[in-house]
Formats: structure tokens, C-alpha cells, sequence
């Protein structure tokens, strides 16, 4: 196997540049990987290996003694030319945001690995790290780094989603807005049997102290394990950002705290069929 000696700080230790040049491939891969998928580029896999390969062989200017900023220019111009290598350049925008997405998935990563050695206890000098034997660095990118990316893609994703059904909410008592932060939860389909009006839910300590002298509504209502009432208290209407002015609508009322985090409204799923 290649080697060199490398001496810092009175240490000498082995260095074998076939294994750092084939761990910066397969870690450079992987990000190109994963950014192709997540900016969905349709970039070829022939593309994606030249842009690791690319880096991988340029990894031997650490080893040159550049100073501190001198190494964080040559590793943002590496980091471009990988991006334009693998992914071309379209315009400014389509650059950016590749460039953007690999420095992201990078930090993730990268975010990982130093997590990992600095558990298992592994010495470093500078940005190089080193054990006897076979490093966790390998093991970790051939075989974890595909699944911990692949569950933050899904993560990604599922966040996303949520908070699309994430809405502002004004509701007017007496003409006066009260502002609430609403999700828009498909499993809240309640409506008042007599009045056919909808009902959306909010803990709301402002909405409660507005309306706790006003005439209210016992609504029933089921859930898998039992059935009771709410107290509901119509209001003159709700606007809600994106969806429109809602009307003939009550607020019911919970002491509980909803399972969403920053949410103190949750919305009726029929409120989206309306026009």
C-alpha cells in the first residue's frame, strides 16, 4: 500500500494516500448522490463519479502547508468545480442552489463522522484522522452514511409536507382578529349535528378569556375510545391565509395541548372543499 511519512508537531505517523483518496471519493460520491436526488437533476452517473474523482485527487492539498485561509479559498474553488463538473452550469440561480444543497448535505455528513470519532476516542492532527487498523471512517461511509441520508431525504420530505398544512389564522369575535397558528388536521371532521356548522379546535388562552362570557354550544363528539361534549362559541368569521374567508364557524374549546408543536388551532379537513 502507498504511504508517506508525515510529521507534525514532533509526531510522525504513516499516511496511506490510496485509503484517503478512495474514503474522499466515496464520501464526495455520496453527496453528489444524494444532491442529484434531492434537486431531482437527472445528472448521470458517469457525471457524478468524474465530480468525486475530481475532489478525491485534489485532496492532496491538505498535505501541502497552505496557510488557514489559503486552504478555506482552494476548498470553496474545489467545491465549485465539482459542482460545475457534475452538474454543469445553466445559469446563476441552478448553480447556486446546487452549490447550496452539496454544502448542506455536507454538513450532515461530515456532521456524523466527527461525532463518531470523537466518540470512539480516534487521535487526529488538522483534519486527519487516524487509528490502527481499519478506520470507522470506512466503515461508516460504505455502509451507514447511504441509510442516514436516505432517513434525513425522508425526514426532509415528511417535514415538508407537514408544513404545508401549516396556516395563519385570523379569527374575528366582535369584529376583532385574534391571531393563531392552525394545522390543518384531515382527522378533525367534527360538525354540529343541529347547526351543520364546522368546528375547528384551539387551547387558546386569549380566545377562551374573549369569549368565556358569551352564549356557547355543547357539540359531541367521538374519538376511538370514547364520546363527550365541547363547548364551542361561534364566532362572526375565520380568514385563513391562503385559503380564504370562512364563515359559519365554531371554535371549540380544549384545556389539552395539541400534539403539534407551535399550534394552537387545529382546522376542520372540510374547510378545504369549500370555494
Amino acid at each position: 500500500i502507498t504511504y508517506v511519512l508525515y510529521t507534525c508537531n514532533g509526531e510522525t505517523m504513516k499516511i496511506y494516500v490510496d485509503l484517503i483518496i478512495f474514503l474522499n471519493f466515496m464520501f464526495d460520491f455520496i453527496l453528489l448522490l444524494v444532491t442529484n436526488i434531492i434537486l431531482k437533476r437527472g445528472t448521470s452517473l458517469k457525471r457524478i463519479i468524474l465530480g468525486a474523482l475530481v475532489g478525491s485527487l485534489t485532496i492532496v492539498v491538505l498535505f501541502i502547508p497552505f496557510t488557514t485561509c489559503t486552504l478555506f479559498f482552494l476548498k470553496v474553488l474545489l467545491s465549485i468545480l465539482i459542482i460545475l463538473i457534475t452538474f454543469g452550469y445553466k445559469d446563476l440561480k441552478y448553480f447556486l442552489i446546487n452549490l447550496f444543497y452539496f454544502y448542506i448535505v455536507s454538513i450532515i455528513l461530515g456532521g456524523f463522522m466527527y461525532y463518531l470519532n470523537i466518540e470512539f476516542s480516534y487521535k487526529n492532527i488538522g483534519m486527519v484522522f487516524y487509528h490502527k487498523g481499519l478506520s470507522i471512517n470506512y466503515i461508516f461511509i460504505i455502509i451507514f452514511s447511504p441509510i442516514i441520508l436516505l432517513m434525513h431525504k425522508r425526514q426532509m420530505k415528511l417535514i415538508k409536507e407537514i408544513n404545508s398544512l401549516h396556516y395563519n389564522v385570523e379569527v374575528y369575535v366582535n369584529d376583532k382578529p385574534l391571531y393563531l397558528k392552525g394545522f390543518m388536521d384531515t382527522g378533525n371532521t367534527l360538525v354540529d349535528p343541529i347547526t351543520k356548522r364546522k368546528v375547528i379546535i384551539t387551547n387558546s388562552r386569549e380566545f377562551i378569556n374573549i369569549v368565556k362570557n358569551n352564549m356557547y354550544y355543547l357539540v359531541p363528539y367521538e374519538t376511538v375510545s370514547s364520546s363527550n361534549l365541547i363547548k364551542c362559541y361561534k364566532v362572526d368569521k375565520i380568514y385563513i391565509k391562503e385559503l380564504g374567508i370562512r364563515k359559519d364557524i365554531l371554535v371549540g374549546i380544549t384545556k389539552e395541548k395539541l400534539k403539534y408543536n407551535g399550534i394552537n388551532c387545529i382546522l376542520n379537513y372540510y374547510l378545504m372543499e369549500e370555494k
